[in-house]
């Protein structure tokens, strides 16, 4: 069926749909019309040009950029690298490198995330950076990256213990994700941020970033752990039964059977669960961190930007799409690798 003839079966088919299809046309075009007539001659884009700075690495200190530009360098490398070998088509080359560097893909991370965090914040020889001035998206992809990381792990112990035999565990792990799922994530992160101050010792301070990344994990592991025990629960009791004939203990078998296809079985889930949490480091800014959403209440203060609201969230929506359809393109190519 080529497209003229699918336009007339399915939109010019009788008059009433052709009338609907004519309107449809005319107040999409009117639409259209009215954003483009304002992103190119009404928009102050000078807002954007002015402080893009400011959006990506807050009050970092300028003289200081080269870090930010080396843990650039070692992500990007780690990601494509990374990207290369779980997503790409396998030939004799690539599975000779795959077998060479895969054992030491995690730890090249685990590795790597220090050496930024050293990167950013300085210490041990290079002159310290105070986590105040650590801001815009350079603050919230670090707050990000790392609540996912933590939260994976924690929420894949949550689901095991909320299918554990064993009463006081599965208890323990029933009533934190109830609890939690039952809470606001701002009231989580008000309790993170304002009230565990009170219940620890007068000479330990943790830092505010480390508080907000706590809320976030806390948060974000009660919600997978309910991901990863559905793709629990989809596993046949065959699956079991057949590596335990192999002679396999219970913890292998869970380990190399039952896990990896219950997590591949929700992947969709898992990948959505990663993107509400990006998105919900917006909320840092409501208890004082000013990641990306906060800085840009700090620019529109600006006297000379006052109201251009428009242009900055527009800016600020355009980032967080990109990074979301980034991870949802992710998801659907690991999909796809995993059905081959």
């Amino acid at each position: 069926m080529n497209k003229l003839t699918w336009l007339r079966k399915n939109l010019f088919n009788n008059w009433y749909n052709t009338v609907l299809t004519i309107l449809c046309l005319i107040f999409l075009f009117w639409i259209i019309k009215g954003i483009v007539v304002w992103v190119f001659t009404q928009a102050q884009w000078q807002v954007i040009q002015a402080n893009l700075h400011l959006f990506l690495v807050g009050r970092f200190p300028k003289t200081l950029y080269w870090r930010l530009w080396i843990v650039l360098g070692i992500i990007t490398t780690l990601s494509v690298i990374t990207w290369s070998l779980f997503t790409k088509k396998q030939n004799v080359i690539k599975n000779r490198f795959s077998q060479f560097i895969t054992p030491w893909l995690a730890p090249a991370w685990l590795l790597s995330f220090a050496i930024n965090i050293w990167l950013i914040g300085g210490g041990f020889g290079l002159k310290s950076v105070s986590t105040n001035l650590w801001n815009g998206l350079m603050l919230t992809l670090l707050m990000a990256i790392v609540s996912i990381v933590l939260s994976f792990p924690i929420g894949v112990l949550l689901a095991l213990g909320r299918t554990s035999n064993l009463l006081i565990i599965r208890w323990f792990s029933i009533l934190y994700i109830e609890i939690v799922r039952g809470l606001p994530l701002i009231g989580i992160l008000f309790i993170a941020q304002v009230m565990l101050p009170l219940f620890l010792p007068n000479d330990l301070r943790l830092d505010r970033l480390i508080r907000g990344i706590a809320g976030l994990v806390l948060f974000s592991a009660a919600y997978m752990a309910e991901n990863v025990r559905g793709g629990l629960q989809s596993i046949p009791r065959g699956q079991f039964e057949a590596g335990k004939a192999l002679g396999l203990n219970s913890v292998l078998v869970l380990i190399l059977i039952i896990l990896p296809q219950a997590l591949r079985a929700v992947v969709p889930a898992i990948v959505g669960q990663f993107i509400g949490l990006f998105k919900d480091t917006s909320l840092l800014s409501l208890v004082g961190l000013v990641e990306l959403t906060g800085i840009a209440r700090s620019i529109l203060a600006q006297p000379r930007f006052l109201g251009r609201y428009a242009e900055v969230y527009i800016f600020i929506g355009a980032i967080y799409w990109v990074f979301c359809y980034s991870m949802s393109l992710a998801s659907r190519r690991l999909e796809k690798q995993g059905d081959r």
